[in-house]
């Protein structure tokens, strides 16, 4: 897919402004199906593919990108989400997008759910402020590039043979992100243990049910050399977790307990830390929140994704010297990213200094 064939899908959807007089604007949206280099397995679900909604967004001669990765675990798919952004089509191509907080605030109220549908609007009108300010979009939040952090590359869970080749594949980059949470998890690690001696982070997805199974797991995984460990028990088993929490030394990373800023406070003590997403958040606005409120609770902040193209991924880079840890690599899973944005340098990410979200087409 490169640029051409994305402006010119007969499948796109146009809007135009509403009433007479405004500058025109135009909203078009596509699903696009990608590709994943290897089969990608977690405690949730295994597939070789994901479809995303894309988003653009025309005003004053200046185009918008965005993306929203659909996560199924919260009901959401591409369609609805394309659906979604249909149905608010009146108010986007109408609005004033200088206004864009007020136009989220908005979309948060009309909208229930449907939170990669948000992002995508949210990420897209953020790349048109940026590219109209003609500014990086790290510069509108004040933040620093040289800060942006090392991204995790991660190694989604499948045989010790194949664990194994991944780990190798992955030699460019300094610390890896293990997906655990099955029976399997013991013979995982020590066949990535077997190839490299890297710092690892492992990720449970809520796969830990029995909070005596958790605090063992963790406690042999810290002699493993794992640094922290992400959602060991399903999100609502907040007071398990805290009981955990209790019993080891690692440091525990919430994600599928925390999604949105309204999460965090409850989370205190039963967590060290949160994992925002902006395809959870909502966005861009929201995700900064999160990350502010957390900051104020002394807890550790966490840039993550779903499996998404340089567009998501790129957008949530900007943010990333905020926060303490980055597991930014969704488009460093697919074989088929339609853009360039941020790019990763032995693990370190190196963000775009070109205006908005600085996208490029690939190729």
């Amino acid at each position: 897919m490169n640029r051409r064939t994305f402006l010119g899908a007969p499948a796109a959807v146009s809007f135009l402004a509403a009433h007479a007089g405004a500058a025109a604007a135009t909203v078009e949206t596509q699903v696009i199906r990608l590709k994943l280099r290897h089969t990608w397995t977690t405690v949730m679900s295994s597939s070789d593919y994901r479809d995303n909604l894309y988003l653009q967004f025309r005003a004053g001669g200046v185009t918008g990108r965005g993306e929203g990765a659909p996560i199924v675990r919260y009901h959401e798919d591409a369609v609805s989400a394309r659906r979604t952004v249909e149905s608010v089509h009146s108010l986007l191509t109408s609005a004033d997008p200088w206004q864009f907080s007020k136009i989220m605030a908005e979309l948060f109220r009309k909208i229930e759910g449907q939170y990669a549908a948000k992002a995508a609007i949210d990420i897209a009108l953020m790349d048109w402020v940026g590219q109209k300010l003609g500014i990086p979009l790290y510069r509108h939040f004040g933040l620093d590039p040289k800060d942006a952090p090392v991204t995790t590359f991660s190694i989604g869970i499948d045989t010790p043979e194949i664990t194994r080749q991944k780990t190798r594949e992955a030699a460019a980059y300094p610390v890896l992100k293990i997906k655990v949470g099955l029976a399997t998890d013991e013979p995982t690690i020590e066949a990535v243990r077997s190839v490299t001696n890297k710092p690892l982070r492992v990720d449970a997805n809520e796969g830990w049910k029995d909070k005596e199974e958790a605090v063992r797991k963790i406690n042999w995984l810290e002699k493993q050399g794992v640094e922290f460990v992400e959602q060991p028990m399903p999100a609502h088993m907040i007071e398990e977790t805290r009981w955990v929490r209790s019993r080891v030394h690692l440091p525990l990373i919430a994600d599928e307990a925390c999604r949105h800023a309204a999460d965090i406070p409850k989370l205190a003590g039963a967590f060290d830390g949160i994992n925002v997403k902006l395809d959870k958040a909502g966005g861009l606005l929201e995700a900064w929140r999160m990350i502010q409120i957390a900051k104020s609770l002394g807890m550790r902040t966490m840039l993550g994704c779903m499996i998404s193209s340089s567009v998501s991924v790129t957008a949530a880079a900007h943010l990333s010297p905020l926060v303490d840890y980055a597991d930014l690599d969704g488009n460093l899973l697919i074989a088929n990213d339609p853009y360039r944005g941020v790019q990763v340098q032995n693990g370190k990410l190196i963000l775009p200094d070109r205006p908005g979200l600085g996208l490029l087409p690939a190729g």
